[in-house]
């Protein structure tokens, strides 16, 4: 089951890519690269097989990647609280 993804999650990703988002795209080519190839080939492929602009495409499943990581990062994090 895919964690559960929170405003804030999509709020940091934003804020984050919208300072440059060209630049942002093109570093998440190479981190999902390395730390999932076969993600990013997919994302990639997509972006190029569909009639939309596949820089748009690639940029949506990058921030996707990035708050599903975020979501999973924090509940990892969470420390489940003992039942009496």
């Amino acid at each position: 089951m895919l964690p559960l993804v929170l405003e804030e999650h999509r709020e940091l990703i934003f804020q984050e890519l919208i300072k440059d988002v060209q630049s942002w795209r093109k570093q998440m080519i190479h981190y999902i690269k390395e730390e999932n190839p076969e993600i990013n080939a997919a994302i990639i492929e997509a972006a190029n097989s569909v009639s939309l602009d596949p820089k748009a495409v690639a940029l949506g499943a990058y921030m996707a990647y990035k708050m599903l990581e975020l979501a999973v990062e924090e509940q990892e994090n969470v420390i489940p609280v003992a039942s009496e």
